[in-house]
């Protein structure tokens, strides 16, 4: 079987989400390279693993973590979809099995909030991993006049942590906002979708979803 740290160690993968980044670079966006990658494979294993999964569903989450943004190397528009089929061709030629490819794909095509739906357990493993993933460190843009609202919102969040609680029940999203770089309002505006999905990507994995701002119960 086709392990975890393999995929991380692959050339070619590697190359395609430094591409893919890079694209993303020139179009302005927050920063998706092998940090962000990393983050949600290990995130994505958090969940599962503490759910109680089996050890390569929770390995093949890992992977789809990993490579699920790859696809933005073609372009951002349905990034997702491409990155499903680029992340066949790939995982095919190394030999993954035809079962263990499709739930890695399907969790690829299904984790953008425009098209997204939690279609198995580390499809929603992903989505939860993907897009709590929230903080400054990912904001590449260096000139505060100029930001975005979303280089605001993700530059002011100075602490961010997903947590399952010990009755293994709700995961909780638990957020240190600076208000003054942007408002909790401001967050609403650019991630309500993303928190809907979350919602149902944790209902896919029998838990509850909440939001914790500042010390304060949003969700």
């Amino acid at each position: 079987m086709i392990t975890f740290e393999q995929i991380k160690k692959n050339p070619q993968i590697k190359t395609y989400i430094q591409k893919a980044d890079e694209s993303l670079i020139a179009s302005g966006y927050t920063e998706h390279s092998f940090a962000h990658a990393g983050i949600v494979a290990e995130v994505a294993k958090y969940i599962l693993s503490t759910m109680g999964y089996p050890k390569r569903t929770i390995e093949l989450a890992q992977i789809a973590g990993y490579m699920h943004d790859i696809g933005n190397v073609i372009n951002r528009v349905d990034h997702a979809q491409s990155g499903a089929v680029m992340a066949f061709r790939l995982l095919d030629r190394i030999g993954v099995e035809p079962e263990e490819i499709a739930t890695i794909i399907s969790a690829i095509g299904n984790h953008d909030e425009n098209t997204a739906v939690p279609v198995n357990e580390v499809a929603a493993a992903l989505i939860l991993a993907d897009k709590t993933d929230v903080r400054y460190t990912r904001v590449r843009n260096r000139d505060l006049a100029s930001f975005d609202i979303h280089d605001r919102v993700n530059y002011a969040v100075k602490k961010s942590k997903t947590i399952i609680n010990d009755e293994k029940t709700k995961i909780t999203l638990n957020l240190t906002i600076d208000t003054e770089v942007s408002s909790v309002m401001d967050y609403f505006e650019i991630f309500l979708e993303r928190m809907i999905l979350c919602k149902k990507a944790a209902e896919r994995l029998r838990l509850r979803f909440g939001l914790i701002i500042n010390e304060q119960k949003v969700l």
